[in-house]
């Protein structure tokens, strides 16, 4: 008892010492990397002192967790109405339902476009390494954990791509602010685009409610904001506890029995940060100006393992630092945290279906076998939830529709944490490019419009 009551001491202290950075005036993102890296320090710590003591640890952050806890709830708290919010945002200050379109069509065709790039990249990279299911052990958590997938999968298995795309309509909007379902998200968005364009319409039959119209939402958007940078103020908490546990609650000897699969993963997800620095450079962005702004939300998109609870970060990071239009930030930090995930969607469900190829007696190499799973894994990557867990539903989508079992997913679980934290900073990196290419590509798109009709004048 004595040792914890030192931990919960120590982790406060570190605590007071952020605190005090902050009052110093510290930026914060640098108030993030204290945070970090502080929380890789205290986790490394309580593995080394109470290496045969494994209840101390589990004690210890059951307290520690409480602020990153809070902290995630409180993102989470904030994410529903921060959606729809901007989704009508969006279309209103478009002031035009064809751009609306434009806008969409650029984003999402980007997001998919790469997460085909990503399970060409995952299949790859797994053939590369000879990954195998073969010789995986099941221990007693593992083999939980499969029954629990099998049963989930039952659940999902029926669904075709028809019954996957009813999903994404939202039938009880109140239910889906709730986040009562997996594809909550994408049903908030479309209510937000379809709300956004109601009231397009009310605003040019009433120029009278127009002005009305744009100021309520205007004014709701602000309070909104409000609310994320004050939550956002909590970040170097939030990252110093998520972090702590994510460090002190992993298992070093799974993580070195699985250590080709992490490096595997790892190698890849790096592969594909190239692949989107190349495609950024390519339409004149600055790379290294580029992942400097955006830092901090690859930070906390890394340690919080969430898409999701990313937005608001990623929304006001594209906006201040990017120079993205709002409107745009908006569509493609929320389409970005639901479709096409490189990451979870992407590079995670190919890896595993090109490891269980060769038992299947399927030739992970044969170019039939990658076409079908790049166009299954593109497909599939609709509707991911952007939050913990999601590359697990990505892979209970895509490995029944390859005709593959469901167990390795299970088999994977001890070096899960570790992996889905850089998975999800590349989904979060993927939905900023969408949205710094979009708004170059309709920047030029205006220009050219513009030059056009001074010609014809």
């Amino acid at each position: 008892m004595f040792a914890v009551i030192f931990n919960i001491f120590v982790f406060a202290l570190l605590i007071l010492f952020i605190a005090r950075q902050m009052k110093s005036g510290l930026t914060l993102s640098k108030q993030i990397l204290i945070g970090l890296f502080f929380g890789i320090f205290f986790g490394l710590v309580l593995q080394f002192l109470y290496a045969d003591r494994n209840e101390i640890i589990q004690d210890t952050l059951i307290w520690t967790n409480v602020i990153g806890s809070s902290y995630v709830n409180l993102l989470r708290m904030v994410i529903m109405p921060l959606v729809l919010t901007m989704m009508i945002a969006a279309v209103v200050k478009m002031r035009d339902v064809a751009s609306l379109g434009k806008v969409g069509f650029s984003v999402v065709f980007i997001l998919l476009g790469t997460t085909m790039i990503a399970a060409l990249v995952g299949a790859g990279i797994s053939n590369l390494f000879g990954l195998s299911m073969d010789g995986l052990t099941e221990g007693a958590r593992e083999i939980s954990r499969a029954d629990s997938l099998i049963s989930r999968q039952e659940s999902i298995a029926s669904l075709g791509l028809a019954d996957m795309l009813v999903r994404f309509i939202p039938s009880n909007i109140f239910s889906d602010l709730a986040g009562a379902r997996p594809t909550s998200v994408i049903a908030v968005v479309i209510f937000g685009i379809l709300f956004g364009i109601a009231a397009l319409m009310v605003a040019k039959e009433d120029q009278e409610k127009a002005t009305s119209i744009v100021s309520f939402i205007e004014t709701t958007q602000a309070i909104i904001m409000k609310l994320v940078r004050m939550i956002m103020l909590l970040t170097p908490y939030g990252i110093l506890a998520l972090m702590t546990k994510v460090v002190a609650g992993s298992n070093a000897s799974d993580i070195f029995d699985l250590i080709n699969f992490v490096l595997a993963s790892y190698v890849a997800i790096a592969l594909m940060f190239v692949i989107h620095a190349l495609i950024l450079r390519m339409n004149g962005v600055n790379i290294l100006q580029y992942f400097k702004d955006i830092w901090p939300v690859l930070t906390f998109a890394f340690t919080s393992r969430s898409s999701a609870a990313t937005i608001p970060l990623n929304v006001e990071t594209q906006v201040d630092k990017l120079h993205v239009p709002q409107s745009i930030a908006n569509l493609s930090a929320t389409l970005g945290s639901t479709i096409g995930q490189n990451g979870c969607a992407g590079i995670y469900p190919a890896m595993l279906a090109a490891m269980i190829a060769p038992s299947m007696g399927v030739n992970p190499m044969d170019p039939m076998f990658i076409l079908s799973l790049v166009m299954i894994v593109t497909i599939s990557s609709f509707g991911i939830a952007g939050v913990g867990g999601g590359a697990t539903f990505a892979a209970l989508v895509v490995l029944p529709a390859m005709g593959f079992p469901v167990a390795l997913v299970a088999l994977l679980i001890s070096i899960e944490p570790l992996i889905d934290m850089a998975r999800t900073a590349l989904n979060v990196n993927g939905s900023m490019m969408a949205g710094v290419i979009t708004g170059r590509i309709l920047k030029i798109e205006e220009i050219d419009t513009e030059l056009e009709a001074a010609e014809s004048i």
